[in-house]
């Protein structure tokens, strides 16, 4: 059983973490600039353990893209695949995940997939609630259910921190507005998606999320939380786009359904199996987790992971 191996753990976190080296923790958003470049965790949850739990895995960190994956469950439950592939497409990319060029070519100028800026606000814009705060609570009672963890909220400095300087994401909404992808107010849009990604969690609630989404969006307790069409549909696009613009190699490499955020944290969903959550904020240059796309590697060699 994998949870016999917490010592092979230890020393594939030992061998994962010199990689921390080679990356940088993100500073352009100031608030995520004060990580702590050597950090690693992980945790891995088959629905009755914690198997393995290796460096600081109550640490805590904001999800970031990670958030991607969940509204865009919420908004395939509450709105249908029509009305949310209207507005997004299914294709990756291999611009980077705030670039606004393909919004230029594409006819209609949909984002191609929602796991890029464009595409999650789009998805965003669909969360049900009359007010900021309304969307707010009602992504987090979503990701209580996931997690199981109701004391889970969002961390207001990272917040304000990227509501200050979401300029990108503001034109990117802008330009979503003027073709009609969006509606309503940007600043809106934007307040309500600067809070999504600073919800704040450990990887033991992140590989918790990732159970359900490998387990046909079932709970440890067999509860259905995510139908299993639309907790299949968010794994492909974790496949296909769940590592930004490194999504292809990623696949090659390590072959489950991922996704990361720029705070160093990845959620793993290995079918039917494991709920996996890393934590490295050591970013490489496309805004993955250095250390964590090692250690992701090493786990699905030594326990033949990959779906492929």
């Amino acid at each position: 059983m994998i949870c016999k191996g917490q010592l092979e753990l230890d020393e594939m976190v030992k061998q994962a973490q010199k990689s921390t080296i080679n990356g940088k923790v993100a500073n352009y958003i100031p608030a995520l600039a004060k990580a702590e470049r050597d950090v690693l965790a992980v945790s891995i949850f088959d629905g009755a353990d914690l198997c393995f739990v290796a460096g600081n895995s109550e640490e805590r960190f904001t999800l970031q893209s990670t958030s991607k994956v969940l509204t865009l469950a919420l908004a395939l439950m509450d709105c249908g695949e029509d009305k949310v592939f209207k507005k997004v497409g299914m294709e990756p990319t291999g611009d980077p995940f705030n670039s606004i060029s393909k919004l230029e070519t594409q006819i209609p100028s949909k984002p191609l997939n929602p796991m890029i800026n464009a595409g999650a606000l789009a998805v965003s814009s669909l969360i049900k609630g009359r007010t900021v705060e309304e969307k707010v609570q009602y992504l987090l009672a979503f990701i209580h259910k996931l997690s199981g963890n109701n004391k889970i909220t969002y961390n207001k400095e990272v917040a304000q921190s990227e509501y200050e300087t979401a300029d990108l994401n503001r034109a990117l909404a802008y330009f979503l507005k003027q073709h009609h992808i969006i509606d309503g107010d940007v600043n809106e849009l934007i307040d309500f998606y600067t809070k999504q990604c600073a919800i704040e969690l450990t990887c033991n609630d992140l590989a918790r999320i990732g159970y359900v989404l490998a387990n046909e969006g079932r709970c440890a307790d067999g509860q259905e939380v995510i139908p299993f069409e639309i907790a299949r549909l968010v794994k492909t696009f974790m496949v296909t786009c769940g590592m930004y613009n490194a999504s292809g190699e990623f696949a090659i490499k390590v072959g489950i359904p991922a996704k990361s955020g720029v705070s160093g944290c990845i959620l793993g969903a290995v079918p039917n199996r494991l709920g996996i959550g890393i934590y490295g904020p050591s970013l490489d240059e496309k805004g993955n987790s250095v250390a964590g796309m090692k250690l992701l590697e090493l786990l699905a060699e030594h326990y033949h992971l990959s779906i492929f």
